[in-house]
């Protein structure tokens, strides 16, 4: 018997099944409503009924669509006669597209054929176009409803960064360095052995102790420019293998040379 109570029970009270209503129950009229969906306008209704019947916008079947809005309004006039003089304005316009369309239309060689729904249409692509932007604005993520501005401060520390060398900037200076070299240089005819690897380890002697160099005093005039021309290589060589750092201060300032295992 228990579990017949229980499926033919119409709700439960306090966890016990009721089995019939009560003699005197009062249903106020107003405490069923029925809530259809709900639309911006005439023409968000217009666009819902197209795309529920997945029908063309450009070529909207008129009595169909005509009566399943008219259907709609009254709906709407039952409930809120205010909210339906817009869409009464619309379902006008449909009946007299509706009608235009039945009337029957002149020859093509007399008159250029214009079909009734084209302003329905223009207006109903702009209105889409709009209501599709406005959604994709409305899931940006907006300050309070998606996230909370919050104010970060990062400390940076500035490194100071040397400028850097160019091709020019050597050029320059080994110009100065010969033009020196050409005031001190003695005429004597010999023939000397230059070694561009015993130079390289001379200005590695010079740079031992880790500091900046001036540049211009790695090389030594006296020795000619045979001397020069072999200490340049030697210090090409040098930056080419990454054993010394050239650079300066700020441009056309003194250039600087270092040893590379001694920048940090």
């Amino acid at each position: 018997m228990a579990e017949t109570a229980e499926v033919d029970a119409l709700a439960r009270l306090y966890g016990e099944p009721v089995l019939e209503l009560p003699k005197d129950l009062y249903i106020p009229p107003d405490a069923l409503r029925v809530f259809l969906e709900a639309f911006e306008g005439p023409l968000d209704l217009l666009l819902y009924l197209i795309r529920r019947a997945n029908v063309n916008v450009l070529d909207i079947p008129m009595a169909p669509l005509t009566v399943q809005y008219l259907e709609y309004v009254e709906a709407m006039r039952a409930t809120n006669l205010e909210l339906a003089a817009e869409y009464l304005l619309m379902a006008a316009m449909l009946l007299e597209i509706k009608s235009r369309m039945l009337l029957p239309r002149p020859p093509r060689e007399e008159a250029i054929e214009i079909d009734p729904r084209a302003e329905l249409v223009r207006r109903l692509l702009e209105y889409e176009q709009t209501k599709l932007a406005a959604a994709r604005l409305e899931s940006l993520p907006r300050v309070g409803r998606d996230f909370e501005r919050v104010g970060v401060f990062v400390t940076e520390k500035i490194a100071e960064r040397m400028p850097e060398v160019s091709l020019h900037d050597l050029q320059l200076a080994w110009l100065r360095l010969m033009k020196r070299a050409r005031l001190v240089q003695h005429h004597r005819v010999e023939r000397e052995k230059l070694s561009v690897r015993e130079h390289m380890t001379l200005i590695l002697r010079k740079l031992h102790g880790g500091a900046f160099v001036v540049f211009d005093t790695l090389f030594d005039p006296e020795k000619g420019p045979a001397g020069m021309v072999v200490s340049f290589l030697a210090m090409l060589e040098l930056v080419k293998e990454a054993l010394v750092v050239v650079t300066q201060n700020e441009a056309f300032a003194p250039i600087y040379v270092k040893l590379a295992d001694s920048e940090h």
